[in-house]
């Protein structure tokens, strides 16, 4: 009895079609434990002939083709014509090795796997006389197949499957690549492997791959992916923009020419001609995908497309001229082509998506969250270094500039980071923030191998793109604050606490110890961390065990020994930090604030990211029979619940900080993503509620878009009144240096510029100052106020007749008092309070207030 049917396809194989049988048939089987299923494609060479004399006298059978060549279409004949459940299909060019065929259906006639695939690309695979343009090739080919398919080698020609999946191969399939048709039609229905393979490449015959066929897998790819980007609409849409850039340009030199303005004139611009483009693209380009009349579902969807690439390219526009000072008549062109791409995919994806033969929901989702992700990356490229530092940002600059093992209100991992990206950037946005991106990706990839460690790879993508939508992981990729390495700490410590305490690895311990103490040096909260890690050991009777080994107690000591810089500097500075922070967490004024713990929460979560929290926290359950299900769950239950415990105590009697969460629902990310696609464990209520994700995302991904425009080129009919007081301290500097100029010229002598807060108005002034004119600039603490490390670098002022300017963001800054002292009292001849309005290209965008004395009499 035959137990599986081998199918080759052949085309001109004649030299190699009696090699590759005499193999086979030389094999430890059973003469009829299986069959082989030559299917011929219209050889000239004789290769049908050779066939014909094996079928003689074995079980070898030949089908001969009249239709087109096709690889996919002849396996799948092969298939149809197999009388076993049990299929192989591999190539006549000698490449795949015979000798394998035992391992290759083994899993497959064990019932332990459906799907078996020959793989060169896992541990034991190889390729051997391969040209190396051919490997880069087919190495590319499965690089790009990954996000959607979860095999190592999805260009492999040797697998086996059984029979009856074939039916579920969509009708369209065509090309050279029928394993990740197979693959993609029975998507997460089916149980698959890799075995090691050593390929060789052919020593007879010519190879039958070319261009076209290359660019029908792509093609294909796309398609399974769900979209209907082809070289077709690819080159009408490539007509259509083109007419849209002579619109696009036109409109903006017309309108750049009568004054309008930067950004005025490129959202004119852009909404008519992406409206021309809409017009043609539905009636052209994309036809076959559009019903040939208005829809404004659709219609919506294309606005949000144009929207976001509109948003994009102003950064584009801004960085080309106003950092590489290109004439915005010629910047306009790169800006256009730049976002061309974002259109073209948005609309082959989103606004007219394959509805032929739709991708399955775990599809979908994975492919938008590639094109969100990468979006949201896009978006922090163009802006981080455009956007003006917020004070926060220019406070940790200056800790850059007084290096130290530790500092007063942090750990140093922040200065450290800064000094290093300003070290090859220069004293710039960009140098500031690198450290941010840098982190905000080390982030990514930490959060991608938990959550795929934890659930599975569409899981884990899913969470990408949580964690780059929901302001708690937007903010944190961008702004260079302490929050940033944190961040990437948080994750690596999950990550390598999930391989140690779950899945048992003993050299996680190492990373755990190291990720440990880099997330110390962050910010001393990664301790909530520990306390987790304790509850968890404690509970678990599988961890338990660690607690009789040394892998845990070395990991403690290797993470104390990097937090101790900061450790030596708090014993040198009579542990004025630690006494600091304990302060903070510790008032002694009693203020029941739960309120605003959990407005917080839904601030960083949006309200359906708060609302799916509690539910996977509290409602989730995992199945009985699961052992892992049950550990992964309390894993996850643990290191998120004990963590909010902490700071929901701390905030029934003192009002917490907007962010001290943030990180602590990096473990809970996973399972949210989860419940995305999952939803049969979810009530009906629930089920409704997860729908408005698709919202949120869009609604979070524009949001972050519009305001970093906002912020650095403008919108068009909206002033800068909504929190610019913190805001554009680069011509607030400016304004500063002229009034200290003009006091200098009054009075011959230097004047003594102090920022009226705590540290945020002197590290802004300092920042946008450090250039051409450095000034003298202080911090409140000069009057005996708080100035935080203002207190160490630049201490009390003794008395002086050196004028005195003081700076506020607001009035009541230069008027209130913070100690028993009267501010006015200190000072020689105080003026009148004044203020001056800022200007941004012409555009009034904030006030500063500032007064001016004849000296300082010091602090009575």
């Amino acid at each position: 009895m035959t137990q599986f049917s081998i199918v080759v396809p052949t085309l001109n194989e004649s030299e190699n079609i009696d090699l590759l049988l005499t193999r086979i048939f030389a094999l430890d089987f059973a003469s009829d434990s299986f069959e082989i299923i030559v299917v011929d494609d219209g050889s000239a060479d004789g290769t049908q002939d050779k066939v014909r004399n094996w079928a003689n006298q074995s079980s070898v059978r030949l089908i001969e083709r009249r239709e087109a060549p096709d690889l996919t279409a002849s396996i799948l004949t092969g298939v149809a014509a197999a009388k076993n459940d049990v299929i192989v299909v591999m190539d006549a060019d000698l490449s795949h090795p015979p000798e394998q065929l035992r391992a290759l259906v083994a899993p497959i006639l064990e019932n332990s796997h459906d799907v078996v695939v020959g793989s060169r690309y896992i541990a034991g695979g190889s390729t051997e006389n391969w040209p190396l343009y051919r490997q880069f090739l087919s190495r590319v080919g499965g690089w790009i197949a990954r996000p959607i398919c979860d095999v190592n080698d999805v260009t492999s020609g040797f697998f086996a499957f059984r029979r009856n999946l074939a039916k579920n191969i969509s009708s369209h399939a065509h090309g050279y690549k029928i394993l990740l048709e197979l693959l993609m039609a029975n998507q997460g229905r089916i149980r698959v492997t890799e075995i090691p393979i050593c390929f060789r490449d052919r020593t007879h015959g010519t190879s039958k791959l070319s261009l076209f066929h290359q660019q029908a897998y792509i093609q294909r790819l796309i398609t399974l992916a769900g979209g209907t980007a082809t070289l077709n609409t690819a080159g009408r849409f490539a007509a259509v923009g083109l007419l849209g850039v002579l619109i696009d340009a036109f409109v903006f030199h017309w309108m750049i020419s009568r004054e309008a303005g930067l950004a005025l004139s490129h959202f004119v611009s852009f909404f008519i001609a992406a409206t021309v483009n809409y017009t043609f693209n539905s009636k052209w380009a994309f036809r076959e995908h559009h019903e040939g009349y208005l829809r404004w579902h659709q219609f919506g969807r294309f606005l949000t497309v144009g929207a976001l690439a509109l948003l994009l390219r102003g950064g584009v526009l801004a960085f080309l001229v106003y950092v590489w000072h290109v004439p915005p008549l010629l910047a306009i062109f790169p800006a256009i082509v730049t976002t061309a791409a974002v259109n073209y995919l948005g609309s082959a994806f989103y606004v007219f998506p394959n509805k032929k033969t739709p991708p399955s929901l775990e599809i979908r989702w994975r492919t938008a969250a590639i094109g969100i992700v990468l979006f949201a990356v896009l978006l922090r490229l163009v802006y981080f270094g455009l956007a003006q530092l917020i004070p926060d940002e220019a406070y940790y600059w200056q800790y850059a500039q007084h290096m130290d093992l530790s500092f007063y209100d942090h750990p140093p991992a922040v200065a450290w980071l800064i000094w290093l990206g300003t070290s090859v950037l220069g004293h710039n946005e960009f140098g500031v923030r690198i450290g941010a991106l840098l982190c905000g990706l080390i982030t990514m990839g930490y959060l991608y191998a938990l959550a795929q460690n934890l659930y599975d790879k569409s899981t884990a993508m899913r969470t990408l793109l949580l964690l780059v939508i929901l302001p708690l992981g937007f903010a944190t990729g961008l702004l260079m604050i302490p929050d940033a390495p944190l961040f990437a700490a948080w994750a690596a410590t999950l990550y390598y606490m999930e391989r140690a305490l779950v899945a048992h690895q003993n050299t996680a311990w190492l990373g755990m110890g190291v990720a440990f103490g880099l997330g110390l040096l962050s910010k001393y909260s990664l301790g909530l961390l520990g306390i987790a890690a304790l509850i968890f050991v404690i509970i678990d009777p599988v961890a338990r065990r660690w607690m009789k080994r040394p892998h845990p107690y070395l990991a403690a000591l290797l993470a104390l020994l990097l937090f101790s810089p900061a450790i030596i500097w708090n014993y040198q500075n009579d542990w004025i930090s630690f006494a600091f922070q304990s302060n903070r967490v510790l008032a002694d004024d009693y203020k029941f604030a739960v309120h605003l713990f959990i407005l917080h929460i839904i601030i960083l979560l949006t309200p359906i990211g708060f609302l799916a929290a509690i539910y996977a926290l509290f409602f989730i359950k995992p199945s009985e029979s699961g052992c892992f299900e049950h550990r992964r769950h309390l894993f996850v239950q643990v290191f998120t619940g004990a963590p909010v415990l902490v700071c929901f105590i701390l905030s029934t009697f003192d009002a917490p900080r907007f962010h001290w969460t943030a990180p602590i629902w990096l473990a809970l990310l996973p399972t949210i993503a989860w419940m995305i696609v999952h939803t049969d464990q979810l009530s009906p209520l629930f089920k409704r509620i997860q729908s408005a994700w698709r919202l949120t995302i869009i609604a979070c991904i524009f949001g972050y878009a519009f305001v970093l425009h906002y912020v650095v080129l403008g919108i068009p009919g909206i002033p800068y009144h909504l929190f610019t007081e913190h805001y554009f301290w680069r011509e607030t500097a400016a304004e500063i240096e002229q009034i200290a100029a003009e006091v200098r010229n009054q009075t011959d002598k230097e004047p003594i510029i102090v920022g009226m807060s705590k540290w945020s108005v002197a590290s802004a002034l300092y920042f946008y100052t450090h250039g051409d004119t450095k000034l003298d600039i202080r911090s409140r603490n000069m009057f005996g106020g708080s100035g935080a490390m203002y207190e160490f670098w630049l201490p009390s002022q003794n008395p002086t007749d050196r004028p005195i300017i003081q700076v506020g963001m607001k009035r009541r800054h230069l008027e209130s008092v913070w100690t028993d002292n009267d501010v006015e009292e200190m000072l020689d001849q105080p003026g009148a309070i004044e203020y001056r309005v800022i200007e941004r290209h012409g555009v009034p965008v904030r006030r500063v207030y500032y007064r001016v004395s004849q000296g300082f009499k010091g602090i009575n």
